[in-house]
């Protein structure tokens, strides 16, 4: 469906934004790629690696709606990845994290409409669902922002829709590379929040190939969540350094024991599918919308009353050997 398409990426630098591009590059023929961020350096050195003629940069803050409206001319489908995503920086930085998490994702609803961009998907977050900290409930504000935005587009074939997922094997500033560098800097042991901590973990290219399936099941409003397995982190940690020993040093400001991204209080609203939950939207739209039978003719259920699906009480955990042969492929 990407084929002759124009696509844009805010955020794009980041290290969903560069494998979403390797993939988009490797199994579609897109027209046009924007990659819009406000980083010239990474710009610049993504645009070494990734410099087929499809390829455009565009500097540009998701804070500056009259930039956004300008890069999405002509645009087809937009990812929204773009966030400050630090837990402990929001919390001593609040407002900033809502200039860019909640007034940026307005601005990049606010030109998708003007501009009639067919499908738009934000990329959310575990810490979204029942947020602690103020990251989370920025993005939990984002969220409601672009599953709202589907009652604005009027006659229009348009459609907005969210993908929550949780920590990314690899990615810039997760637990594995600051493990990783605690064990080259040569420490004695490495510091644990909690014995009992535990996380939902995706592979960077698990998660764009489940964004990529979501453009084709989307029918706009849904919040996609993927079945991920989970993982105690200090399991991860003996995984990476097993001659290590471990300092527990308590959980940090604004984090959590587990993870949701299902919460229970969202029961009445979660729809089970094979491999991913969908939970409906909260409000009607004037269109309706059967979202137990998606685009792809998948079928979901309901789940039982009071359904949480955490990372405490998840079915599917990953093993210490399975962790280290994805970061060996990473």
């Amino acid at each position: 469906m990407f084929d002759g398409k124009n696509i844009l990426i805010t955020g794009g630098t980041g290290s969903f934004g560069k494998k979403y591009t390797k993939i988009l590059l490797k199994k579609y023929k897109p027209k046009k790629i924007i990659i819009y961020s406000r980083d010239e350096l990474k710009q610049y050195e993504m645009a070494q690696e990734y410099n087929d003629k499809c390829m455009r940069y565009f500097i540009g803050d998701v804070r500056d709606s009259s930039r956004l409206k300008k890069a999405m001319k002509d645009i087809d489908y937009v990812i929204h990845a773009a966030a400050l995503k630090h837990v402990p920086i929001a919390e001593y930085n609040p407002m900033e994290c809502i200039k860019t998490n909640i007034n940026g994702a307005q601005n990049v609803i606010d030109a998708a409409l003007e501009c009639g961009v067919r499908k738009t998907i934000a990329l959310s977050t575990d810490k979204a669902a029942n947020p602690v900290n103020l990251y989370g409930a920025t993005k939990l504000a984002s969220d409601k922002l672009f599953v709202a935005a589907n009652n604005l587009v009027g006659d229009q074939d348009i459609e907005f829709s969210v993908v929550r997922y949780g920590n990314v094997i690899g990615s810039r500033g997760s637990v594995v590379p600051y493990f990783q560098k605690l064990i080259r800097n040569g420490v004695e042991s490495l510091p644990i929040t909690d014995e009992k901590m535990t996380r939902f973990l995706i592979t960077l290219e698990q998660g764009v190939n489940f964004v990529l399936k979501n453009f084709e099941r989307m029918q706009g409003g849904e919040i996609f969540v993927p079945k991920i397995p989970s993982m105690k982190i200090i399991d991860l940690a003996h995984a990476l350094a097993p001659n290590l020993s471990r300092e527990i040093i308590g959980i940090r400001p604004g984090e959590k024991l587990h993870e949701i991204m299902c919460p229970a209080d969202d029961s009445h609203l979660t729809l089970e599918f094979e491999d991913h939950f969908v939970i409906q939207p909260t409000i009607s739209f004037a269109r309706k919308r059967d979202y137990s039978l998606n685009n792809l003719k998948e079928k979901g259920k309901k789940v039982h009353q009071g359904f949480e699906y955490n990372s405490g009480n998840n079915s599917q955990w990953l093993k210490e050997d399975e962790l280290l042969k994805f970061i060996k492929d990473i």
